[in-house]
């Protein structure tokens, strides 16, 4: 896709986006055979956001994780996050289209959110679905494509928001969709809130809801794609590609991509200070009176002396 493609389709998803998109994706990953290292800028407005304070002396270890994986033909996307020990950081796509031989990001990354899973109905109708995390699972959204992932537009579940971490959902349609959406033992109206779209993910009405898990009527009992998988090692993650009753690498990524080392804001010299006298600091005699409650006009008359 040529650069300035690129940069359009940026624009339009960060427009559907308000102050969640916080960086444009990086430059393509070429696969040389050892483990790619995708990029992260340790800024220190994300970083602060996912409440991490890394100093020199305490350095902040940034991961990796790859949650899922949908094909359209030949094209392969990743779903998955950045994280450190204690946050999420932001969603990340990486998508192939050339048999794993380079890898770039489609859309751009949504600050302290994740992406838990991606389908592609056919090769021009895909999905991706997550919440954001940090610092509770809330506000569940769709990542909807129409172009066979050359762009993506974002979706809320609900326009509202509020607490919530999307389990399943699955379209055995372009149009058709259901959803399940776990909101948190505390819910008032029951655990699991079922939905269920006839727009292709732009929009979702609810239609039940429940303390016991549901099944979605139109999923298969197993959502993985068949033909790749995801194998994280020690300090790697592998996709691999079925070839008959063996598995072939495809790709790898380093599980820790950044540690990042933020510098000490600089304090300021306090001014010096004044030499002035203790009668200098004290206060005017009539400011002084102005402090006394009903002012100088209400001060009580003075005593008259005592008759001798």
């Amino acid at each position: 896709m040529p650069a300035s493609m690129s940069s359009r389709i940026f624009m339009v998803v960060a427009a559907l986006v308000p102050a969640a998109v916080f960086c444009q994706p990086p430059a393509v990953l070429n696969n040389t055979g050892e483990p790619m290292r995708v990029s992260y800028a340790c800024a220190e407005e994300e970083l602060q956001a996912a409440g991490l304070l890394c100093t020199e002396d305490e350095p902040c270890a940034i991961y990796l994780e790859l949650n899922s994986i949908g094909t359209a033909g030949k094209k392969l996307f990743l779903a998955g996050d950045l994280h450190a020990t204690s946050g999420t950081l932001a969603s990340i796509m990486l998508a192939t289209d050339d048999g794993g031989a380079t890898w770039k990001e489609p859309t751009p990354r949504i600050r302290s959110a994740a992406l838990e899973q991606v389908q592609f109905h056919d090769l021009e109708h895909g999905w991706a679905a997550g919440e954001t995390q940090y610092p509770l699972p809330r506000d569940p959204f769709f990542l909807v494509s129409t172009d066979g992932g050359q762009s993506w537009r974002h979706r809320a579940v609900n326009e509202e928001g509020g607490p919530g971490s999307i389990q399943r959902f699955w379209f055995d349609s372009p149009q058709h969709g259901e959803l399940l959406v776990d909101a948190g033992k505390t819910a008032v109206s029951g655990r699991y809130l079922l939905y269920e779209s006839e727009t292709g993910g732009e929009s979702w009405m609810i239609r039940s809801t429940t303390g016991e898990m549901p099944k979605l009527k139109s999923a298969p009992a197993v959502l993985d794609n068949s033909d790749f998988r995801i194998t994280p090692s020690n300090d790697a993650i592998r996709i691999e590609r079925r070839l008959g009753e063996k598995w072939e690498p495809l790709a790898s990524f380093l599980i820790e991509v950044a540690s990042c080392k933020l510098k000490a804001p600089q304090l300021k010299e306090p001014p010096p200070e004044a030499d002035v006298s203790e009668k200098e600091l004290e206060p005017p005699k009539d400011y002084v009176d102005e402090l006394q409650i009903g002012g100088p006009a209400n001060k009580p008359p003075a005593k008259k002396p005592a008759p001798k």
